[in-house]
């Protein structure tokens, strides 16, 4: 039971919905870019879509141009889990928001605007919001609905030091994330520089390439690579294996601690990290052998094969997948860190080799075709060794905000019925 008084949120906020966009003012490259609830993760924030993005040309009333710091609210779930989801506008005067979201205000006399963020992550406030929605197909919520939700309030100074705390732990995530990004453009930097420039150090440490090193022109591959590289396909950098699914029918081929089974939609939730450890479901033993399942070890290079291709990771710890994966075990000379670059750098090839009927699927055949260019072992361990602690760096902040999301998270519904105090 909450240590606050609860009470409905009618007249501490209001709800605002989008502006009704015209069609033809849709361009590639308008001056505005139109959030919609695919800007949203699940667990509360805003996300670019980059290349996907709504852009709107057409003239709007100033009232409808968002400021940084707007808190925009999804009003239609366009995926499980998203109805109520809010998220912060990033910049001034570039974004809108189309009719399935709404901008909150609050008064703030009795609502700071950021315990409202962390309010409606709670399960009461989401639960709320879903039971009274409407739709048999898409569910979609109303600012109404929202004013009807009842929630334990403290007092506004209250609200502001656990926003603070929660805030906190959500600033440091994100510090990590952008270190992280950061360093992951420096390694794909270095990658496209040795291999894909040719500009690899040569025996004095100079770009091998620029330098005036040797190119010779490779009749497979239909353009020049450096002498003493060879020709071969994705097949050459390790082993390919697939996945499988055991008997859902039998609740004894899934536990809560098993063997870390993977699924396509794990990696869904998995985007902007590079290495994954488990997914939401666990296998038992019986459940390996009923699928024949394979275990794939550390450092194995995960590439989901369909529906959709193109998701990536790299296992942190032994583990197994499903059918909707083809998976590179490190077996030869060539790296993890190397055959994950050029898998995605390979992505789009691959994509264009896929092919079904009901959803694109790419085959363990299809990957074996896929021409590339194979580097001396030398060139590869010198790589590998250069960016070792990248990746190692990576991997820790990837683990620590694994860490300071469970107690964020753990947190957020003892701070919000005052179980937890701040002093």
């Amino acid at each position: 039971m909450s240590r606050w008084p609860v009470t409905s949120l009618h007249g501490k906020l209001h709800v605002k919905h989008g502006y009704p966009f015209k069609s033809e003012y849709f361009t590639g490259a308008g001056k505005y870019i139109v959030l919609t609830p695919g800007n949203f993760y699940e667990e509360g924030g805003f996300k670019r879509q980059v290349g996907k993005e709504k852009f709107y040309s057409g003239i709007v009333p100033k009232e409808y141009l968002h400021s940084q710091g707007d808190l925009v609210v999804a009003m239609t779930e366009q995926s499980a889990g998203l109805l109520g989801s809010c998220a912060f506008v990033p910049d001034n005067d570039t974004y809108l928001h189309n009719q399935r979201l709404g901008l909150i205000t609050v008064d703030p006399e009795q609502l700071d605007i950021a315990f409202v963020y962390y309010l409606f992550q709670t399960k009461s406030v989401r639960e709320q919001i879903r039971l009274t929605s409407t739709g048999s197909k898409v569910k979609h919520t109303s600012p109404e609905r929202i004013y009807s939700v009842n929630a334990a309030l403290p007092k506004v100074e209250e609200q502001k030091k656990i926003a603070g705390i929660l805030a906190a732990l959500d600033a440091k995530i994100g510090c990590n994330k952008r270190i992280n990004a950061e360093l992951e453009a420096m390694a794909k930097l270095l990658y496209d520089y040795w291999f894909v420039q040719f500009d690899f150090p040569d025996a004095d440490g100079k770009p091998y390439k620029s330098s005036g090193g040797s190119m010779v022109y490779n009749a497979t591959l239909k353009r020049q690579i450096p002498e003493g590289w060879k020709d071969g396909t994705l097949d050459d950098l390790g082993r390919i294996v697939g996945g499988s699914t055991p008997s859902k029918e039998n609740p004894d081929y899934f536990t809560a601690n098993g063997t870390p089974w993977i699924t396509p939609y794990d990696l869904s939730g998995n985007q902007g990290t590079k290495f994954i450890t488990r997914g939401a479901q666990d296998v038992s033993d019986e459940g390996i052998r009923d699928a024949s399942l394979k275990k794939v070890p550390a450092g194995t290079v995960l590439l989901s094969s369909r529906a959709p291709i193109g998701y990536m990771a790299i296992a942190r710890a032994e583990l197994t997948t499903n059918q909707g994966f083809k998976s590179f075990i490190p077996t030869n000379e060539y790296s993890t860190a190397f055959i994950y670059y050029t898998v995605k750098g390979s992505l789009k090839t691959i994509t264009r080799y896929a092919s079904g009927s009901t959803f694109k699927e790419v085959s363990a055949a299809v990957l074996k075709t896929v021409k590339i260019a194979l580097p001396d072992s030398n060139i590869v361990d010198q790589f590998s060794v250069s960016i070792a602690s990248m990746f190692n760096r990576q991997d820790l902040l990837e683990l620590e905000n694994q860490h300071l999301t469970q107690l964020r998270n753990w947190l957020l519904p003892m701070l919000m019925n005052g179980q937890v105090t701040v002093v």
